[in-house]
C-alpha cells in the first residue's frame, strides 16, 4: 500500500475536525464496556505514552484526541464512526501516523486479529 493511501486511511480512521475535549472522554477515559482499552507505559512532564488494545469484536467509545503520534504495532480491520459518517477500514501493522487533534471518533475491531496502538501525546 503506498504511503499516501496509508495517510488518507488514517486520516479517516482518527479523522480531524473541531474538538469537543470538555464533553467528551481522552482516549485513556474511554474504554469499551466499562472496561479500559489503552494503559499507560509513560507519563512525565513532556510525553503521555499510551499502548491500547483491541481483540476481535472491542471498540473504544467515542472520544478525542489532543494532538498526537501513533503507531500500529498490530493492525486490524475497523469499523471507524465519526462525523464523516461510518466505514471500514485495514490498519496494517508498522504504519505510523500524526494528528493535530480530533474532535471524534468511536472504533471498533471487526477483524480477526489483536489490534494493538501506540499513542504517544506531546504535552
Amino acid at each position: 500500500m503506498r504511503t499516501g493511501s496509508l495517510i488518507v486511511i488514517f486520516g479517516l480512521l482518527f479523522g480531524c475536525t473541531n474538538n469537543q475535549e470538555s464533553k467528551l472522554p481522552d482516549p485513556l477515559e474511554a474504554g469499551w464496556n466499562n472496561e479500559a482499552v489503552c494503559e499507560v507505559l509513560e507519563d512525565n512532564e513532556q510525553v503521555r505514552v499510551l499502548q491500547c488494545t483491541f481483540p476481535p469484536g472491542v471498540g473504544h467509545q467515542r472520544h478525542y484526541h489532543a494532538a498526537h503520534f501513533g503507531y500500529t504495532v498490530t493492525g486490524s480491520a475497523f469499523r471507524i464512526k465519526d462525523t464523516t459518517g461510518i466505514r471500514e477500514v485495514n490498519v496494517p501493522t508498522g504504519y505510523s501516523f500524526y494528528n493535530e487533534k480530533i474532535e471524534w471518533h468511536e472504533v471498533l475491531n471487526i477483524g480477526a486479529d489483536t489490534a494493538v496502538f501506540l499513542i504517544m501525546e506531546p504535552k
